[in-house]
């Protein structure tokens, strides 16, 4: 959604952090196409104004200007004047539940806009992550099978759901659900309410019927961002007649310019709580000002990134699979789990739009219209099309099992011996690392840019030192049960963040077999 925008502020920056000094001209040069970039992503004119404003007072001071790095400084000052005008550093986006349950959250918008989908998915986040008890109910009685579409929705997310009962009017069935709420011992009860294709007198009358009848904590209005301007329009029409709380941006994932995000809270001063990333109901983001202003930037999304591999990675199974690699064992089977892993996490794309200064190369894998995910799908069928003594011992394939596997998944012999050499090279790495050699490993993960997997990556290589002393006494001659593989764990992740297995071999250093070769 960003990219636009993005694109055109790293232009900028590069520019400025190309000069060894900066006089107030080259400061002002530089905002006029901040401005340019800011405009041409639809934001608000009076919001862009007041953004170039206080830039441009704080970053021709005397201190940017006589700055060692002055490019850097007004880097800075542009990413905390994105981080404010987007919400402010340490902006509430959290839901309140300050009240005797259960906690009613009323969903009101436009029709279109994604309200049934929006209210299902923060449903299943809060029964989830927050593991409270919710209940869904639908107000919506003017669309057709609006009902049934947040029960199926239920259904499909373990939520649970007010039964229908046909002819009720949307202040009966609010009570209703208000009632089954507290009889079923529920935290949260979300209303779904219905939408109208414009604002009218009717739709608001209706808002605040229900709104008299359940007195919810939370009043969540869900906008569609590809409206752009008009999204900001809707939510300021909203909040001049209902006490909305935050709101819920739906399709960011879209090739919307963006304008609607950045100008929502300083046009309307209500927060953006949530935001849609795509059509599957995990797909739903908490919007954090300062992390969606380090993505805007180029400076990635570590923390987003972090939180999304403890939600995918399977960690006792991670750590399982951590303590046989560091035996030296580390199978087929190991890496086609390696390849699941990015896949659950989006693939390489996606790991890429997260990581600092890695836009360039995520622009490239965009452009190579999904191929690394391609390349995923297409190693793991030529390890699916291996019989399991295959898998478990990679010397067995000779030149006739090379044929047939290649018959089986699809591919040729040239990408089978590709997938082998990688797979042999992790496994000499493993070897490595069980046998104590931590020094050579370290040095080798740093040649391959930053570490064998997704944990070096982010976290640059590992210290040997720390890798040294986390080996304990195997490094000594010690025994298998003596090795401190929590310890090994962080220091493959640089910090400690990650959860095990992630830092271990992966496919982020050396890159996808197969991938940027000639297809037969």
């Amino acid at each position: 959604m960003f990219e636009s925008l993005s694109d055109r502020l790293s232009g900028v920056f590069e520019k400025l952090r190309g000069r060894g000094a900066l006089e107030e001209k080259d400061v002002s040069a530089a905002l006029r196409e901040v401005r340019v970039a800011l405009l041409e992503a639809d934001v608000a004119l009076p919001v862009a104004k007041e953004f170039i404003a206080k830039v441009k007072e704080r970053a021709v001071g005397h201190e940017v200007l006589r700055s060692v790095t002055p490019g850097q400084q007004v880097v800075k000052i542009v990413h905390d004047a994105l981080v404010d005008m987007l919400g402010g550093e340490g902006a509430d986006t959290a839901l309140s539940f300050a009240t005797t349950p259960p906690a009613v959250i009323m969903m009101v918008g436009l029709q279109g806009s994604g309200k049934t989908t929006s209210t299902a998915k923060i449903a299943m986040r809060l029964q989830k992550r927050d593991k409270k008890r919710v209940l869904m109910a639908s107000l919506d009685t003017r669309r057709p099978a609006a009902q049934e579409q947040l029960q199926i929705l239920g259904e499909q997310s373990e939520v649970k759901t007010l039964p229908i009962i046909a002819g009720q009017s949307p202040r009966d069935i609010a009570a209703r659900a208000l009632e089954a709420g507290k009889l079923g011992g529920y935290d949260v009860v979300m209303l779904d309410t219905a939408g109208r294709l414009s604002i009218d007198e009717q739709l608001m009358a209706e808002i605040a019927d229900i709104a008299q009848t359940t007195n919810p904590i939370e009043t969540l209005l869900v906008v569609d961002a590809l409206t752009g301007q008009d999204a900001v329009e809707t939510a300021t029409r909203f909040k001049e007649r209902t006490p909305v709380t935050g709101v819920v941006m739906t399709r960011i994932d879209g090739d919307a310019r963006g304008g609607a995000a950045l100008s929502m809270r300083a046009v309307t001063g209500a927060p953006i709580k949530f935001v849609g990333v795509g059509e599957k109901l995990d797909a739903l983001d908490t919007f954090e000002p300062e992390r969606m202003a380090g993505r805007i930037l180029g400076m990635g999304d570590i923390v987003s990134l972090v939180e999304k591999a403890s939600e995918e990675i399977d960690v006792e199974r991670a750590k399982k699979q951590a303590k046989r690699m560091a035996k030296g064992d580390f199978d087929m089977d190991d890496l086609a789990e390696q390849f699941r892993q990015m896949r659950k996490m989006g693939g390489m794309g996606a790991i890429m739009g997260l990581l600092p200064g890695m836009g360039k190369m995520k622009k490239m894998v965009d452009q190579a219209g999904g191929l690394e995910n391609k390349e995923i799908v297409r190693q793991e069928a030529i390890i699916s099309s291996m019989t399991k003594k295959e898998r478990k011992s990679p010397k067995l394939l000779n030149a006739s099992r090379k044929k047939r596997i290649a018959a089986g998944s699809g591919t040729s012999v040239q990408e089978i011996n590709k997938l082998i050499k990688a797979h042999r090279q992790m496994a000499d790495l493993m070897k490595k690392m069980g046998k104590g050699g931590m020094k050579k490993m370290a040095a080798q993960m740093a040649g391959m840019g930053g570490g064998a997997g997704l944990g070096g990556l982010m976290g640059g290589a590992p210290d040997p030192a720390t890798l040294e002393a986390a080996a304990g006494k195997k490094a000594k001659g010690g025994g298998e049960d003596d090795i401190d593989f929590d310890a090994i764990e962080q220091a493959l992740s640089g910090k400690g963040a990650l959860p095990p297995g992630l830092g271990g071999p992966g496919m982020m250093g050396g890159g996808l077999p197969g991938a940027g070769g000639k297809k037969k």
